[in-house]
């Protein structure tokens, strides 16, 4: 596009300084201008020398043009390298993450059944029982983090299949029933019954219950969770919100950046998790401060994949 303009500014200007020369000298060859007439031809030199220093004005700026447009795309490559960069730094340490954790679950299999052993032998005195619970509520974090890294690491494509949303949002409702109780958070749901969407069941699940435990997790001292979706003409959103505090700049900036958290436990990948299930759907996931206070975090999925995988 650039050397196209570049061109163009040339073309033009070599023609209206060629075609007034061809005046000038036509008129001289054929005799209608003298050498003692050269004080008559002065205005014809003056056009010229105008048509000269406009056409060079233009060549300036074309050129200024250029150099504005490779610098923007100087930059460009230097993004997409670093981003390159990054995704290989990601994919080298994905394939050595997966490998720990695929170590580790199989390890902590039957320890996970001796557990249960174990808590029929711990005497049911209330001391034995604080201790059976925080080694239980241990492993359980530990459990966490290696699922964690195995839905991190995991590349597949979504299974799409339609299903009932409401269903699958009060299933993780349930599921949370516990915590939300323990930390006096309410549970808002304002999504119609029977709402039919098609994606992937069990990504979809994840992605929201990762979502709502950290919006739990920023209310430590009780509040509201919502969960709303909307039904747009070429989308489908669904927001998991809370009353919390919100987030800083850099936390909305970083929110997805794997590994990147503000909490002294966790992984850092909860996140990042639920942006690469949005993005296998070729949705996305946006992160945003509430007007009224709090976070909320969106799902966007396309219907017109919907469709696609539905037909």
């Amino acid at each position: 596009m650039v050397t196209h303009i570049n061109q163009e500014a040339e073309t033009t200007a070599d023609r209206e300084v060629r075609l007034s020369v061809d005046r000038v000298t036509g008129r001289v060859a054929g005799g209608a201008v003298t050498i003692d007439d050269h004080v008559n031809s002065g205005p014809e030199l003056e056009y010229v020398l105008r048509a000269w220093h406009e056409a060079t004005g233009r060549l300036q700026k074309s050129q200024e043009t250029l150099r504005s447009e490779l610098r923007r795309l100087s930059t460009e490559l230097n993004r997409k390298n670093e981003e390159l960069e990054r995704k290989n730094r990601l994919a080298d340490l994905g394939h050595m993450a997966v490998h720990v954790a695929h170590e580790v679950r199989n390890s902590m299999m039957p320890l996970k059944l001796y557990l249960g052993l174990l808590k029929q032998r711990v005497p049911q005195d209330d001391d034995g029982q604080d201790l059976f619970r925080k080694f239980y509520s241990g492993f359980s974090a530990l459990e966490t983090i290696v699922n964690d890294l195995l839905h991190f690491t995991a590349d597949r494509n979504p299974v799409w299949r339609e299903f009932d949303l409401r269903g699958v949002v009060n299933d993780i409702g349930e599921s949370l029933s516990d915590e939300l109780q323990a930390q006096g958070i309410e549970f808002q749901v304002d999504i119609p019954l029977h709402q039919a969407m098609n994606a992937d069941v069990d990504m979809l699940r994840r992605a929201l219950l990762n979502l709502a435990i950290n919006s739990i997790e920023a209310m430590p001292h009780g509040g509201t969770l919502y969960l709303t979706s909307f039904v747009g003409p070429d989308y489908v959103e669904i927001e998991v919100a809370d009353s919390g505090e919100g987030l800083g700049e850099e936390e909305i900036r970083r929110a997805c950046e794997p590994f990147f958290t503000t909490k002294s436990a966790g992984t850092g990948l909860g996140l990042s998790i639920v942006e690469r299930m949005a993005s296998v759907h070729g949705g996305k996931l946006t992160v945003k401060n509430c007007p009224e206070g709090g976070a909320a975090f969106t799902l966007v999925i396309p219907r017109q994949r919907q469709r696609g995988a539905a037909a």
